[in-house]
This record gives C-alpha cells, structure tokens and sequence, in this order.
C-alpha cells in the first residue's frame, strides 16, 4: 500500500459557471497539485461539495481523479454519507473506481449516539474491504465523534485512521497513547495541523493545500521530521492563509483564490455563492502575504 503520510490536499470541485462539473479543469488541477510536490489528493470531501453533487457525478469525480493521477499520488475519496446505506453505497463506488482509501464524514444533522457511530462506521468497513478513514468534523456536522469511540473503532481491520478537524490539540495524546501502533492521525484544520503534526500527527487533509501546495507540503514535511523551526517558518508564512481561506463559509474563499490564479472557472453550486466583493481585498491580500500570484 502506498504511504498515507504527509500533506494531503483537500481539493475543490472545479465548476463551470453554470454549476456543471468541470472535468477538463480538474485534470489541470490535478496535474499542477502533483507537479507543486502535494503527497496525495482527497476527492469530493468537504471542499469538493459533496454535499451538492449527485451520486453519479460523485461517482464520475471519483473515477475521474483516479484516472487523472494514474498512480503517481495516493488517492483518498470522500465516501461519507448521513444515510449507512448510502455511505456504503459511495464506500462501493470509490473501491471500485480504485482508490487508495476513503474517508468518511461523521452523519450530519440526524446526530447519532457514539454507539450509532460505532455501529455506523463497522457496517461500512465490513461491507467494503478498503482502507476507511474517520472523518470528525463537529462544527459542520453538529455531531462529535468521543475519543472512545475512536479508539473502539480502531479495532476494526480496515479503519486505519481519523481526520481531526476540531482544532483541539489536546485530543491528540490521549488518542496517540491507546491507538494501535500504524493507525495514521490527520488534521483536518489548517491553524493548527503544524502543532498537530510536531506533537505527533501523520499529516494533514488541507484546504490551504489547494492554493499553496508546495508550502504547505513543505511544512508539513518538516514537522515530519522534527525540523520544527523549517516547519514554523512555513506554517507562519501560511497563516494568513489559513484564516481567510475561511473568511466565508469553505470552499467559497478556496474557489476565488484558484480562479484568480487561472487554474479553474468560476463556478460554484447553491447554496454557496461566489467570494463577495467585500472579502476579496482580505484574500487577495493575504494570497500576496504568501507569495501567491
């Protein structure tokens, strides 16, 4: 199996302006994310408006970006669900089209007890043999998956990691300390992924990955190593970045920034509207700050 580790970009759904799914666009934004040195790709997540796409164009993304990358990075798609059968339907799809790994949301807005997590995430793993990746997410999913329930869950053959976008660093040590040995550790918030990763973490699901891939993995490769002072320099450099890539709900700031630099159009679905013209001037700001054109 290819390795997992490292700086993985959480990459955006390119869009024509009507809402259709741009594959020509995708194939040059996967191509230049190779090219900038991203170790991997995660495939309609969060920042790839999963929530907005049908299951087939989810489906064809998934396809699509497994065909595009040929091997050259490992791929990790977005198969979460707040349905099981659905999540497991996705999970189907993405082992099919040949992926790497998936990941998979905590279920959004039916807010599940931890045993209905349990329950959910072991009826995935266990009706598709593929490397599955918790995903937690509470400020969007209203739904916080318990450490315990991580580390329940571990147990299960093909659940080999978790994506923590709390932001709450504290939550690492206690998880690192009772995991299996191998079990991979992302973060999944950009502020805080270079504390995350010197105090022990195995990468990180970025959204500033999508505009500064190279400094992001360049970060994240140093705080791998235990070059702390290589992995704060970049990290400070990003951290304007990291901010207003969420001045407006994601990926609508992540959009503008890539269709300023010409890598994609300008399209977007409802109910997500374009970057508005007053936060513009804070993005492109910072996009300078970065050294970003």
């Amino acid at each position: 199996m290819k390795s997992l580790r490292g700086s993985f970009v959480s990459i955006v759904t390119p869009m024509q302006g009507d809402g259709a799914v741009d594959f020509n666009a995708l194939e040059r934004l996967i191509n230049w994310q190779i090219e900038q040195g991203s170790d991997g790709i995660v495939t309609v997540g969060t920042t790839g408006e999963s929530a907005t796409l049908d299951d087939a164009e989810h489906c064809a993304v998934i396809r699509e970006t497994v065909r595009i990358v040929a091997g050259r990075v490992p791929v990790i798609a977005g198969t979460g669900a707040n349905a099981t059968t659905e999540a497991i339907h996705l999970t189907e799809c993405a082992a099919k089209a040949g992926v790497d790994a998936c990941l998979l949301v905590t279920p959004y807005y039916n807010k599940p007890t931890q045993e209905g997590l349990f329950q959910h995430y072991k009826a995935v793993a266990e009706a598709v043999d593929i490397p599955q990746i918790l995903y937690n997410v509470p400020g969007r999913t209203c739904c916080d998956m318990a450490n315990e329930t991580v580390i329940r869950l571990a147990k299960v053959r093909n659940i080999i990691g978790l994506k923590d976008a709390t932001g709450e660093l504290g939550r690492l040590p206690a998880l690192r300390s009772r995991l299996p040995e191998g079990f991979l550790l992302y973060s999944g918030d950009d502020a805080t992924a270079c504390n995350f990763l010197l105090a022990g973490g195995d990468g990180v699901i970025s959204v500033t990955g999508n505009i500064a891939p190279q400094k992001m993995q360049t970060m994240v490769t140093a705080a791998l190593l235990a070059d702390e002072p290589t992995a704060r320099r970049f990290d400070q450099q990003l951290q304007g970045l990291h901010k207003q890539l969420f001045i407006e709900s994601s990926p609508i700031p992540s959009k503008w920034a890539l269709h300023k630099m010409g890598l994609i159009p300008n399209g977007i679905r409802l109910p997500l509207t374009w970057l508005t013209p007053a936060s513009e001037a804070s993005v492109a700001q910072t996009m300078q700050q970065a050294g970003i054109e």
